[in-house]
């Protein structure tokens, strides 16, 4: 399935099989250590990760639920009347639908789906840059996209790739999409990188975005079984990175875009959660926000509250 189709998420995987994921993800691993294949986005990709890159119809199948609820929780973020910039990428695409709730805002976005996801939002402008388009992600890249971002200046970006570690921050499989990505960054005084918990710790051959210059990671809440995304994010959090965590997979609890005239309310840190000089939160206590979070988005009335974590 791999070989046919170049990415397969582990959910398609259990299906076709008729098995749990959990036997999947172990069998994925051993065919890893073989050279196989590589474990990529909930899934596996052929091998060759620093240089492959997966088609859009691929992504668009991987880690849904967890793009949802980061979507939700990033929109909520933005401000009516604001300008930002969007990037291309699924998770971006997902982003777009939300913001076409929000009315006076101004999006710049290099993204054909994104412009086609907010065409006919009542009151929203949107501003493409020019460019060469890239058809694996319906991106407009090269020389004319980068020039028509010069000179311009918005309240923050929202940026997706393909992989984020706090060593290297996020970087992406493709050397056009990485030089209009950081001509993105350049326009913005905030920049949010959007990451669901499998790109966390993956490192792919562009860097993007240093970790020094994100602003904000939304991501969701990493299984208790995976280490490596909740040592990353531990590691984020220690370099300075605002981590703000969706409820877990599926269940919806990052909160939905503000209504229209409506403040998004704030992150706000849950109790315990801040660090000390002694050290910082670990996974579970990451975990453990995302929990709160999903408990207060059960109450009527109330958005979900996301762990907001500083470095002191």
């Amino acid at each position: 399935m791999v070989r046919a189709n170049g990415a397969v998420s582990l959910r398609e995987l259990a299906r076709v099989v008729q098995t749990s994921e959990v036997t999947v993800r172990r069998d994925v691993r051993a065919l890893e250590a073989e050279g196989l294949l590589d474990r990529r986005h909930g899934g596996a990709v052929l091998p060759g990760g620093f240089t492959r890159e997966s088609g859009f119809p691929q992504k668009s199948h991987l880690a849904t639920a967890e793009k949802t609820a980061i979507a939700d929780l990033a929109a909520s973020l933005v401000e009516e009347g604001e300008a930002v910039v969007v990037g291309a990428g699924t998770t971006t695409q997902e982003l777009a639908r939300r913001l076409a709730r929000i009315p006076g805002l101004t999006v710049v976005t290099n993204s054909l789906l994104v412009a086609q996801a907010l065409a006919h939002a009542n009151r929203v402008e949107v501003v493409m840059t020019g460019g060469t388009l890239r058809g694996s992600n319906y991106a407009l890249v090269g020389s004319g996209a980068e020039q028509s971002l010069q000179g311009l200046r918005v309240s923050r970006a929202f940026l997706s790739g393909s992989g984020l570690t706090a060593e290297r921050g996020l970087s992406t499989s493709n050397m056009l999409s990485a030089s209009v990505d950081r001509a993105l960054v350049q326009a913005a005084a905030e920049v949010v990188v959007l990451a669901d918990h499998t790109k966390l710790g993956t490192d792919t051959m562009f860097q993007t975005v240093p970790t020094d210059v994100i602003t904000r990671l939304v991501t969701d809440d990493p299984p208790a079984h995976d280490d490596r995304a909740g040592t990353e994010l531990q590691a984020l959090a220690d370099q300075g990175v605002q981590i703000t965590v969706a409820g877990a997979a599926g269940s919806g609890s990052g909160g939905e875009a503000a209504p229209p005239g409506r403040q998004p309310r704030r992150d706000t840190p849950l109790p315990g959660q801040r660090r000390t000089h002694g050290g910082g939160p670990g996974p579970q206590a990451l975990r453990s926000a995302a929990a709160s979070a999903g408990a207060l988005a059960e109450q009527p009335g109330e958005r979900a509250r996301v762990a907001d974590l500083r470095r002191r």
